[in-house]
């Protein structure tokens, strides 16, 4: 009626856009009418007429929290919408706005009531003298005096902005909050807003200054589901006709019946939202994900399938409800139909992706609670919800909603620098791998008859054609200053990433010099084509373009140096360990090298020497590296160690230094082993069963690695006042001091506790026959509370002894008993868990002997006068 009625007027009824925004990153998802139309308001963009009317599918997010506990919060909405492009303006739509709902729907006139800005004399004249609305039926609403805001001014900081008149309908006194001054603009359900329009008239500079525009445009927004309560006469959204059907659909599931039970309600409200907000975004190609849109579809789904759970329903539920939404929108929206199956499947996956883990994350979410009340605190640690979310696919408000039932808080602050590191994590990780997000679709997007041809074993620079170039986000023709992107070329002397040697950097640029573009990755990519990627320092380059490709020589250099002797150091493991041993990975950079071997044990120090002694004396020996290229059959006749499950083609590359090693390898490597200078082992370790890594350093890398020790060495013997000759002899003369003056302080510990602790004897007490002394000291730790017991025992003959001490803020506890004392039932072990409680700590021991440690020091007089009644019942 609405499209129909706007299109009598001269507008061009569009359909509804995607709620993906097309070239619009101000926003995540749509979220009104025009926010789709706004190129065709800034005159970016010509629209197909200057009258345009829509129903369009919006989403909305900011109040999820309120979802469900409301009877009018949604995410997922329809909003009519009339639109204007410089063509008509305030009398044509205010006009049009009361003809549609007076004439076309027929609302009683008398329970209309426009509103105006205060200021907006124009559209109240039009409002009284045209329309014929008494003024007293016009409310004006005014700016804040403290904030500037107001409700009927529609500005987003600077830019086109203007004033608002809406139309509220008056739903009669049940729906009112009983005040008598309850009128328009009153928090309660009786006044609904059902038509807004907007006054797109004037330029804001975002301080309070306002100029005209030439060109005023008209928005309106209305609510079809708030129509829908007005024209239906129903209590709510959720309770007009396509909504009711979602929520007869989850009574019907769950065996509950709606507006029995408070809490059952706001999950059944929650679901029929939330399931109309997922099935239209599946719908709109939007997948589940950890990150932007996605991530609201995610959250969506995990809330409605939570609160499924808590109505008591059993298995999968998502897409046979999602099976009414489309039922009840196919004649709007043809296309949720014909995507019915793919809708079903995704919603189907994501829902069973998270009842796998949703048990296990509320078991720990209510260890998480049981911890909090034990500690007295209100508030989950940042770093615990992000486990949830991280590890349980719990997102954040999921958390909040499941806590603030218990009365619990997050640390959102902490929950979001959890995050932060997880996504500096992911962005390091990207470099590893060499993707860059989107960048994947864009390189699979090129030509597939493009490759390039690596001449980079014999040339450090090279002159070549670009084949083609991509930003991060789609292929372009050109790439200018500041812009980061990816160019191929037809050759390249840069090494891409591979078979554990890091790529090549360097500098792409122009032959005059007029372009610069720095490679900081080089990416093998599918169809043997070779990317630099990388951003524009300088200039404009083109497609076609001829460019010096010129790699970092140094860098290239030190990279070869660890990569040869990754190939000496595997020979070297085979003569000391035995010849199991099989490369079963490598990391080659310019600063050090990583050798991932088979092997069953750690490496013993001798083993360590003899490998770097072996690898050293290769070195020396100044072996040439010599490289062919022959055929599989050919390379394993000459005995070439192959990389274990590593796959060849029919022609393969050999690396031969001298004749102690022979290897299968594409890497780049130095043209004598004496290039490599120097080789130094820094770690060995398991990394997994069977498999050990070595890290070592060869060249420049050694010479620093010492020089490092040898400012150590040094700075330790200035502190020791010695020199590194005679460092050791100084370290066992202080050692030996240190060792004096310990037994000394010992001493001096224990004199100074029984001192503290003066002639107790006199507080001794008999329980049922067994002497005991339960007393206190300030200041002694535990080594010197044991010596005090033993000292008592010794006075006390037979008994029962009960010491503690407050010693920085802690407690420590002993209890000792003798031969005798035991005899009779006494236990020190059970004695002292019946009294640790007391100074809020725990413990236990032997019968003769145990210790335990608290943080209440407050609490030690209670524990000494509860030792008795311990010992009393061990006695009984």
């Amino acid at each position: 009626m609405y499209l129909e009625f706007f299109e009598s007027k001269g507008h061009l009824a569009m359909k509804s856009f995607s709620l993906v925004p097309h070239n619009d990153n101000s926003l995540l998802l749509i979220n009104a009418g025009m926010a789709p139309l706004k190129p065709y308001f800034t005159g970016q963009e010509i629209p197909p007429r200057r009258r345009v009317t829509t129903c369009q599918k919006c989403i909305r997010t900011g109040d999820i929290e309120n979802v469900g506990k409301t009877a009018r919060h949604l995410t997922f909405f329809e909003m009519l919408g009339n639109f204007s492009f410089g063509d008509y303006f305030k009398h044509e739509a205010i006009a049009w706005s009361w003809e549609f709902l007076t004439k076309v729907l027929e609302l009683d006139p008398e329970r209309l009531y426009p509103s105006i800005y205060g200021e907006d004399e124009e559209a109240f004249e039009i409002w009284t003298k045209e329309v014929g609305v008494p003024a007293e039926k016009i409310t004006r609403f005014y700016r804040d005096p403290e904030t500037g805001e107001c409700d009927n001014f529609w500005e987003h900081g600077a830019g086109p902005c203007g004033p608002c008149s809406e139309i509220y309908y008056d739903r009669g006194e049940k729906y009112g909050c009983g005040s008598p001054d309850c009128k328009v603009g009153c928090e309660c359900d009786r006044f609904m807003e059902v038509w807004n329009n907007v006054f797109t008239q004037f330029e804001g500079d975002g301080k309070g200054g306002y100029t005209e525009l030439s060109q005023k445009n008209i928005d309106t927004g209305m609510g079809l589901e708030r129509l829908a309560v007005v024209m239906q006469d129903v209590d709510s959204v959720f309770d007009i006709d396509t909504m009711k059907a979602i929520r007869d659909k989850i009574c019907e599931l769950s065996g509950k019946t709606y507006q029995q039970d408070a809490l059952d309600d706001v999950s059944i409200r929650l679901i029929t939202d939330h399931i109309r907000s997922v099935t239209f975004m599946v719908s709109d190609g939007i997948m589940p994900s950890n990150e932007g849109r996605g991530y609201v579809l995610r959250r969506l789904i995990r809330r409605a399938a939570r609160h499924g759970r808590l109505l008591g329903i059993d298995g999968l539920f998502l897409a046979k409800l999602s099976d009414t939404v489309i039922h009840e929108s196919k004649d709007g929206y043809p296309e949720l139909e014909e995507k019915k199956d793919f809708i079903f499947k995704v919603l189907s996956q994501e829902e069973e992706k998270f009842n796998k883990t949703i048990d296990q994350g509320l078991a720990i979410l209510a260890e998480m609670q049981d911890k909090l009340e034990k500690e007295g605190k209100k508030e989950l640690s940042g770093a615990d919800a992000f486990k949830l979310y991280d590890t349980y696919g719990f997102p954040l408000d999921l958390t909040q909603e499941i806590l603030e039932e218990k009365g619990f808080t997050i640390d959102e602050a902490g929950f979001k620098a959890a995050m932060e590191e997880q996504r500096e994590k992911a962005r390091k990780a990207r470099k590893v791998t060499n993707y860059m997000g989107a960048d994947v679709t864009v390189y699979e997007s090129i030509d597939p008859s493009i490759t390039t041809e690596f001449v980079g074993y014999e040339n450090n620079t090279y002159t070549s054609k670009i084949t083609v170039m991509t930003t991060e986000t789609e292929i372009t023709e050109a790439l200018s200053d500041g812009e980061i992107g990816t160019i191929f070329v037809e050759k390249t002397p840069f090494y891409a990433t591979m078979g554990g040697q890091v790529a090549d950097t360097g500098v792409i640029s122009s032959k005059d010099g007029s372009f610069v573009f720095e490679v900081e990755d080089t990416v093998k990519m599918l169809g043997g084509k070779v990317g630099h990627i990388g951003k524009v320092t300088k200039g404009m380059i083109k497609t076609g373009d001829e460019v010096e490709l010129s790699i970092d020589v140094d860098r290239r250099l030190a990279i070869g140096k660890n990569h040869s002797a990754t190939h000496l150091l595997q020979e070297a493991l085979r003569e000391v360990l035995g010849t199991h041993v099989q490369q079963s990975g490598s990391y080659v950079d310019e600063h050090r090298l990583r050798f991932d071997f088979t092997h069953f044990s750690a490496m013993t120090a001798d083993e360590i020497t003899k490998v770097e002694d072996i690898v050293n004396q290769k070195i020396a020996e100044a072996l040439p590296v010599i490289t062919e290229v022959m055929s599989l059959e050919d390379a394993k006749k000459t005995g070439a160690m192959a990389l274990f499950g590593e796959k060849y083609g029919d022609t393969v590359r050999v690396v031969k230094m001298g004749d102690f090693s022979t290897e299968l390898c594409g890497g780049t490597h130095v043209s004598n082993t004496s290039a490599v200078q120097a080789f130094k082992i820094i770690s060995e370790a398991g990394i997994q069963a069977g498999v050990r890594r070595i890290e070592a350093l060869t060249s420049k890398g050694v010479f620093e690695y010492y020089d490092q020790l040898e400012e150590t060495l040094k700075e330790v013997a200035k502190l020791l006042k010695a020199t590194p000759a005679n460092l050791v002899e100084r370290v066992n003369h202080v050692l030996g001091e240190v060792k004096a003056l310990q037994s000394e302080n010992e001493s001096l510990k224990s004199k100074a506790a029984k001192d503290a602790l003066g002639d107790v004897m006199n507080q001794v007490e008999e329980v049922a026959g067994v002497k005991l002394l339960a007393t206190s000291v300030s200041g002694v730790d535990m080594n010197g509370l044991r010596d005090l017991g033993d000292q008592l025992k010794e006075k006390l003959g037979e008994g029962v002894i009960v010491l503690a001490s407050d010693c920085d803020g802690k407690v420590n506890l002993v209890t000792m008993a003798t031969e005798e004392a035991m005899g009779k039932g006494a236990h020190a072990g059970n004695l002292i868990k019946g009294i640790a409680a007391k100074v809020g700590g725990g413990g236990g021991g032997r019968p003769n002997m145990a210790q335990a440690g608290g943080k209440n020091p407050a609490g030690i007089k209670d524990a000494l006068t509860e030792a008795k009644i311990v010992l009393t019942q061990q006695l009984a």
